[in-house]
C-alpha cells in the first residue's frame, strides 16, 4: 500500500551520519510535533539528485523554513556514510539533514519503493517529496519513472505558500 495525503507517516528507523559516527532517528521524533519537508531520491550522487533535487532543497531552504517547517529531510535507499559524504559534497549542512534508509526497509513501509536490479542500482526510492505535519502526510508529489517535475522544492514551496 502507497501513503497518501491523510495518512499517518509509518514507524521507522532511518540514519544519520553524525560526527561520532552513525547514529539512528526515529521517524516519530523526526515528526512528532513538528513540519518536516522529506523528499526522496532514487541515489546520492545520481546525475538528477545532484544537479537538481538536494541542491533546490538546499537553495530554498529558508524560504521553505520561512513556511513554519522545522526541517526538512533527504531520504535515499543509500548507506549512511555515502549520505554523509554527499551533503557534505553539496553543502547540506544546516540546511538539509541527509538521513539514509540502507536497506530500503522504510521505503518499503511508504509503499515508494523503485526497483532498478535491470540497472544495476538494486531496491531504491522513488522520486518523491512530502509535507508531514505532526507525523501526518498533508503533501505528498511521486514523480512519474525517470521524471523529475513534481517533487522540486519549488513545487513543496508553492504548496506551503497555499496551506500557509
Amino acid at each position: 500500500m502507497t501513503i497518501k495525503v491523510g495518512d499517518k507517516l509509518p514507524a521507522g528507523t532511518l540514519q544519520e551520519l553524525g560526527p561520532d559516527g552513525p547514529k539512528e532517528v526515529s521517524v516519530e521524533s523526526l515528526t512528532q510535533g513538528k513540519r518536516v519537508a522529506i523528499f526522496a531520491v532514487p541515489g546520492a550522487f545520481t546525475p538528477t539528485c545532484s544537479a537538481k533535487h538536494l541542491p533546490g532543497f538546499i537553495n530554498l531552504a529558508d524560504a521553505i523554513k520561512a513556511k513554519k517547517v522545522d526541517e526538512i529531510v533527504c531520504l535515499a535507499v543509500n548507506d549512511v556514510f555515502v549520505m554523509g559524504a554527499w551533503g557534505k559534497d553539496q553543502g547540506a549542512a544546516d540546511k538539509v539533514r541527509m538521513l539514509a534508509d540502507g536497506s530500503g526497509t522504510y521505503t518499503k513501509a511508504l509503499g515508494l519503493e523503485l526497483d532498478l536490479t535491470p540497472r544495476g542500482m538494486g531496491l531504491r526510492s522513488q522520486r518523491f517529496s512530502l509535507l508531514a505535519d505532526d507525523g501526518k502526510v498533508v503533501a505528498l508529489n511521486v514523480e512519474a519513472g525517470g521524471k523529475f517535475e513534481v517533487s522540486s522544492a519549488e513545487t513543496l514551496l508553492e504548496q506551503l505558500n497555499k496551506l500557509g
